[in-house]
C-alpha cells in the first residue's frame, strides 16, 4: 500500500528520493481499472482545465468515480501526486537524435528550447511546480541530460555549461510564465487573446497624452502589432532564443 495520506518528519526531498516503487501495485477490489498511471493522467486533466487552486484529491476522487480514500492507496500525498503529474508532462517534451554528430547544437538546442515552451503553454500550472519540487523524475532527468549532452557539444568550458542553460531555460521559463498570466487575464475577462489585445490596443491609440508621452513605446508596439497574439508571440519567442545563443557563442569565444 502506498500509504493513507501519512506524514512524514523532516524536511521534504522528492518522491523521486523515497525509495517508493515506479509504479504502485494496482489494488485487487471494487475500484475496477484504477491504478497510478489513471490517477496522475487525471489528476493532469484537472489541472489543464480548472488550474492548480481548485485541484484537490477530492476533486480527483470524484473525477475519477472513487473515494479520496482510494486515491491514498497509490500515492501518499498530494505533493507526491503533483511531482508524478509534473513528471509525466515531461515526457511530452522530445529529444533530438543524440548520437547524430553531424547535427548542429544550436538547432538541437532550438529543438529542446521550443519543447519546453509548448509543454509550458500547454500545462499553465507546471510553472509554479516547478519552482516547488526538486523534478527528479525519470522523464525530467531524461531530458535534463539531454540538454546539458547538447550544450557540451557547443565549445562552451564544462563550467560554463549550466550558467549558459540557465540562459536558455530560465528565459523560456519566463516567457511562458508570461504568457500563462495573460492567457489567465484572457479567460478571466471572457475573450480571446486577440480580442483582449486588440481592446488593449483601441484604448492606447484613443489616448493621445500616452502616445505623446511614450511616444518610442508607442511606436514599437504599433510596429510588432502583425498578426495575431500567437504570431506575434512565436516571432518575439524564435528572435529573442536567436539572441541568447548568440550570446552563447560570443561567450565561448570570448573565453577560448
Amino acid at each position: 500500500m502506498a500509504g493513507g495520506g501519512k506524514q512524514t518528519s523532516g524536511p521534504r526531498t522528492s518522491v523521486w528520493l523515497a525509495g517508493k516503487p515506479a509504479s504502485a501495485p494496482r489494488r485487487g477490489d471494487d475500484q475496477g481499472n484504477l491504478d497510478r498511471d489513471r490517477i496522475v493522467a487525471a489528476t493532469i486533466r484537472l489541472l489543464d482545465a480548472e488550474g492548480l487552486e481548485k485541484f484537490s484529491m477530492r476533486r480527483l476522487a470524484t473525477e475519477l468515480g472513487v473515494t479520496a480514500m482510494s486515491v491514498y492507496w497509490y500515492v501518499d500525498n498530494k505533493d507526491d501526486l503533483l511531482e508524478y503529474a509534473l513528471d509525466q508532462i515531461c515526457g511530452e517534451m522530445g529529444l533530438p537524435d543524440l548520437s547524430d554528430e553531424s547535427a548542429d547544437w544550436r538547432d538541437q538546442l532550438r529543438v529542446l528550447a521550443e519543447a519546453y515552451r509548448m509543454t509550458l503553454a500547454a500545462h499553465p500550472w507546471a510553472p509554479r511546480l516547478l519552482g516547488r519540487y526538486l523534478n527528479l523524475g525519470p522523464r525530467s532527468m531524461a531530458y535534463s541530460n539531454a540538454t546539458i549532452a547538447v550544450m557540451a557539444r557547443s565549445g562552451l568550458p564544462r563550467e560554463r555549461i549550466t550558467g549558459a542553460l540557465a540562459a536558455v531555460f530560465q528565459f523560456v521559463y519566463g516567457f511562458c510564465t508570461i504568457e500563462g498570466l495573460y492567457k489567465e487575464r484572457c479567460r478571466a475577462a471572457g475573450v480571446s487573446e486577440d480580442e483582449y489585445f486588440r481592446d488593449v490596443m483601441n484604448v492606447v491609440r484613443d489616448s493621445p497624452e500616452w502616445t505623446e508621452t511614450y511616444r518610442e513605446a508607442a511606436e514599437v508596439t504599433e510596429s510588432w502589432a502583425q498578426g495575431t497574439v500567437a504570431e506575434m508571440r512565436h516571432r518575439d519567442f524564435e528572435y529573442a532564443l536567436d539572441v541568447v545563443i548568440a550570446g552563447i557563442e560570443v561567450m565561448r569565444d570570448r573565453a577560448s
